[in-house]
């Protein structure tokens, strides 16, 4: 097993691998970028490096960089995360090349799954059910106008390198198309280092609809069942839960092999998600892998057992995976709601600023991954995701009313949140009937805004009162590539004095 692993990553992502490595008895090193310096996975982490200024083509996705604070903090493997680096083929090969085990995929799977395109071929010569679309990225607007009168509008726009819904647009017209593929390449570019983007036909009101697969370095594959992801906005999931009220017994066998498949075909190792689209006939396709760990991964640990970063390190250490397919099961139900800092009332703007007053829920069957405390400054250069609420209970139902609980129960106040809006989403009739697709924020939610709720003078209360004391909080310092001092139990109360006796 390891004895020290880089985290190139931030937020929430950060703060799980940090808590799994402790663990597995393993040290934990972190990077962060300039705005970063407060953040709550460099206060965890065993040691923490400044990688770079905030914007992330100079911190986050800065391979060499990383590289070299891989060296100087001798670790013997690097955890991507998601996002940023994680599908990143070219960074999968400079750790292969240094000697430092990349804990994901190995680089020729990656690159072979991570290119949205090459994989669709791949999949297609191996006669895995595909989406119709492009089969190479286009050298210029013309080629993507043919595509889309072949593939028939509407069309979709999707990154060739990576996922996550950056670089994705829906165009219904043709005159809408050229704007809509400079804007995803934009994003494309900002958010994998690779503006690559092609089209598939866009299949209206489907269901998303996933398999978690584990691979060892020595041929065994598992599935871990599916997980339900159709709750999102603007192409990005918000809302996953599993299992999924669309499959039968014998759906779930046939796609679960199915998505096994697709890893064996790509000679795919660790951690990987097979997404797939579900129509309204029960008919799948495959639409791509997502070759790392997934922000919804905790719902497949609550009904499983199984902890996925744990068997992440475990499969890049070389270890084998420890259960055959029959001793997998699923037990209960779970649902996780993604928290993010954004005003879902002016179309899910990001909001940035100070969090003045953090009240978390708790209590049985609630788990919350969290990058967040009060007095933190949330960033506007980054992905704006807080933190995932996961609830697990014995059935649908007993879970959805748990997540209602526990959203009413959580409480960020300073910035915008989409907590008040997942409330509504929890509690809309269709989504506690199960009846959920990849159309339901616009079908249900579209107009949607904060109605009859008074302001809580009692949070309001704590919050200024929070607000300060968190003005007077330390100001700590950490140049260069320097490890960045874990600061003690004393310099995080504020200020304080040893009071004298009579």
């Amino acid at each position: 097993m390891f004895k020290k692993i880089l985290i190139a990553n931030r937020g929430e992502i950060a703060v799980r691998v940090i808590r799994a490595c402790r663990e597995l008895g393993i040290r934990a090193a972190v990077i962060y970028s300039e705005v970063d310096r407060a953040s709550l996975h460099v206060q965890l982490a065993d040691e923490a490096y400044l990688v770079g200024p905030p914007a992330p083509r100079d911190s986050y996705l800065n391979i060499e960089r990383i590289i070299d604070i891989a060296h100087k903090a001798q670790v013997e493997a690097i955890h991507p995360g998601y996002g940023f680096l994680a599908e990143n083929a070219d960074f999968a090969t400079r750790c292969e090349q240094e000697g430092i085990i990349f804990i994901g995929p190995n680089s020729r799977a990656l690159r072979l799954v991570g290119d949205k395109l090459m994989a669709r071929q791949t999949m297609e010569a191996a006669n895995i059910p595909i989406i119709p679309g492009m089969k190479a990225v286009g050298r210029d607007s013309s080629v993507y106008a043919e595509e889309a009168k072949r593939l028939g509008y509407p069309v979709m726009i999707k990154a060739s390198a990576g996922g996550g819904g950056k670089g994705m647009r829906i165009v219904y017209e043709e005159k809408e198309l050229k704007a809509a593929l400079e804007a995803g390449k934009r994003e494309a570019l900002a958010a994998f280092g690779d503006e690559s983007v092609y089209l598939e036909k866009y299949l209206e009101e489907p269901r998303h609809v996933e398999f978690q697969v584990l691979a060892d370095n020595h041929g065994n594959i598992v599935h871990l069942f599916e997980r339900e992801c159709s709750i999102q906005r603007r192409h990005q999931k918000i809302v996953e839960e599993t299992p999924s009220q669309a499959l039968t017994p014998e759906l779930r066998q046939r796609m679960g092999e199915t998505a096994k498949k697709v890893l064996q075909v790509s000679g795919y190792n660790n951690a990987g998600t097979v997404e797939f689209l579900l129509d309204k006939n029960k008919n799948f396709y495959f639409l791509e892998v997502n070759a790392r760990l997934q922000v919804e991964h905790p719902v497949t640990e609550l009904v499983t057992g199984i902890d996925l970063v744990h068997q992440q390190i475990k499969i890049a250490a070389g270890e084998k995976l420890s259960w055959k397919q029959d001793d997998i099961k699923q037990n209960g139900q779970a649902i996780e709601c993604r928290i993010y800092a954004e005003d879902p009332a002016r179309g899910f703007l990001p909001s940035s600023g100070k969090i003045l007053y953090l009240q978390e829920p708790r209590g049985p069957g609630v788990r919350l991954d969290s990058g967040i405390y009060a007095g933190w400054e949330v960033p506007i250069y980054y992905d704006p995701i807080l933190a995932k609420l996961i609830v697990w209970g014995e059935n649908r139902e007993i879970a959805c009313r748990r997540m209602q609980a526990a959203l009413r129960d959580y409480v960020i106040l300073g910035i915008a949140t989409t907590i008040p809006f997942l409330r509504d989403v929890i509690g809309h009739p269709e989504f506690m009937a199960g009846r959920t697709t990849t159309n339901f924020i616009p079908q249900h939610l579209a107009n949607w805004c904060e109605m009859n709720r008074e302001p809580d003078l009692k949070r309001l209360a704590q919050a200024a009162a929070a607000y300060m004391e968190i003005n007077r909080k330390p100001v700590y310092r950490a140049e260069g590539l320097e490890r960045l001092t874990r600061p003690s139990p004393w310099q995080t109360l504020g200020h304080w004095r040893i009071g004298g006796g009579d």
